[in-house]
C-alpha cells in the first residue's frame, strides 16, 4: 500500500512537470503548425533566470518574473527569427528552431557556466507535506502538483471563456476573418509562441530546483516532451495531459521495480544461467529500462493509432 500510494503520487508529481513543458509546445503547434525543437532549451531558460532572481531577491518575485521574461524572448524569437520563416513552409522553421536550441545552451554556458547552479528549494516549501506509512512526501512536489494544476485550469478558461481565447482560436481556423474583422493575426501568433515559451519557463522554475539546473537539462526533458505530444496526439492539449501523466507515472513506477525476466524465470522453477541464450537481455531489470519505456510507448502508439491518444492529426 505505501509503495503503490507513494510511487503514484511522485508518478503524478513528474507526470504533471512534463505537462507544463508540453503544454506549450502543444499551443504552438496546434494553433500555428510550428513543432519547436528549442521548447526544451526555454525551459533551461526559466530555470536559469530564475535561479539568478532567486539569488538576489527570493524565489517568488522569480516564480512570476522568470516566465515572463523567457515569454518575451519567445515572442522576439516568433516575430523577428519565425516569422519571415511562415512563408517558406515548416522545414526552415524546423531548422530555425533547431539551431536555436544549441545556440541557447551555449549562450547560457557563457553566462552562467559550465557546471550545475546552487538553485535551493524554498525554504517554506523545503520539508515533508504529510506522512503516512512513515514515509514523507514533499511538500514541494505538492507545490509542483498545485501549480501545474492552476495552470491548466488558467490556460482552459483563457481559451474557452474570455474575449482573448474566442479571438486566438478565430486567428487559427478563420484567420483572414479574424483580420477583416481588425484582428492583427501575426501579432496573435507572436503572443501565443510568447506564451507557450513563458509555460515551458514557469515548468524550468518549478522543475529547475526540483532536479538540477546544469546545461544538460534541456538535453534531459527535451525528447520526453516530444514522446508526450506525440502520444497525447498532436496538438491536442488534453491528449498530452493524459499523455503526460501516464508517461509520469509508468517511468517512476518502472524505476521502483528491480525485477528482471531472469528473476521472474527463477521463481517460476526455470534455470537461467550465463550458458542461457540472450542471458544479458534477460537480467535487464525493469529499473533499468525504465528510460527507454516512453519511446517504447511512442513506437506502439505510431504503429497502432498514429494521431495519438486524443488527436486528430496524423
Amino acid at each position: 500500500m505505501e509503495f503503490t500510494l507513494f510511487t503514484l503520487l511522485n508518478g503524478v508529481s513528474y507526470g504533471l512537470l512534463l505537462f507544463m513543458l508540453s503544454s506549450g509546445l502543444t499551443l504552438i503547434f496546434s494553433m500555428m503548425g510550428v513543432l519547436n525543437f528549442a521548447h526544451a532549451s526555454f525551459y533551461m531558460l526559466g530555470a536559469y533566470i530564475a535561479c539568478s532572481i532567486s539569488a538576489r531577491i527570493g524565489f517568488w518575485p522569480a516564480l512570476l518574473l522568470a516566465p515572463l521574461a523567457v515569454g518575451l524572448f519567445g515572442a522576439l524569437v516568433e516575430r523577428y527569427g519565425l516569422r519571415p520563416l511562415h512563408k517558406l513552409g515548416n522545414i526552415p522553421e524546423l531548422l530555425f528552431t533547431f539551431g536555436l536550441s544549441y545556440l541557447i545552451v551555449e549562450l547560457v554556458q557563457l553566462v552562467w557556466g559550465r557546471a550545475a547552479l546552487n538553485y535551493p528549494i524554498p525554504k517554506e516549501l523545503d520539508g515533508p507535506l504529510f506522512t503516512l506509512f512513515s514515509t514523507s512526501f514533499p511538500k514541494y512536489r505538492g507545490f509542483m502538483m498545485l501549480v501545474a494544476l492552476a495552470m491548466l485550469g488558467g490556460v482552459y478558461l483563457l481559451l474557452t471563456r474570455t474575449r482573448v481565447g474566442l479571438v486566438i482560436q478565430a486567428a487559427l481556423t478563420h484567420p483572414e476573418a479574424a483580420e477583416a474583422l481588425g484582428h492583427n493575426v501575426p501579432r496573435i501568433f507572436m503572443w501565443v509562441f510568447g506564451g507557450g515559451s513563458a509555460l515551458a519557463g514557469l515548468a524550468g522554475v518549478i522543475g529547475g530546483n526540483a532536479f538540477v539546473t546544469e546545461p544538460a537539462m534541456a538535453a534531459t526533458v527535451g525528447s520526453i516532451i516530444f514522446v508526450v505530444v506525440v502520444v497525447g496526439g498532436m496538438g491536442s492539449l488534453a491528449g498530452a495531459f493524459v499523455a503526460s501523466i501516464l508517461i509520469g507515472i509508468m517511468q517512476t513506477t518502472a524505476v521502483a521495480l528491480d525485477y528482471s525476466l531472469a528473476s521472474v524465470l527463477g521463481r517460476l522453477g526455470a534455470q537461467v544461467t550465463p550458458a542461457t541464450p540472450g542471458f544479458a537481455l534477460l537480467n535487464v531489470t525493469i529499473a533499468q529500462s525504465a528510460a527507454i519505456l516512453p519511446f517504447l510507448l511512442l513506437v506502439l502508439i505510431l504503429i497502432f493509432r498514429p494521431k495519438g491518444l486524443m488527436g486528430t492529426r496524423e
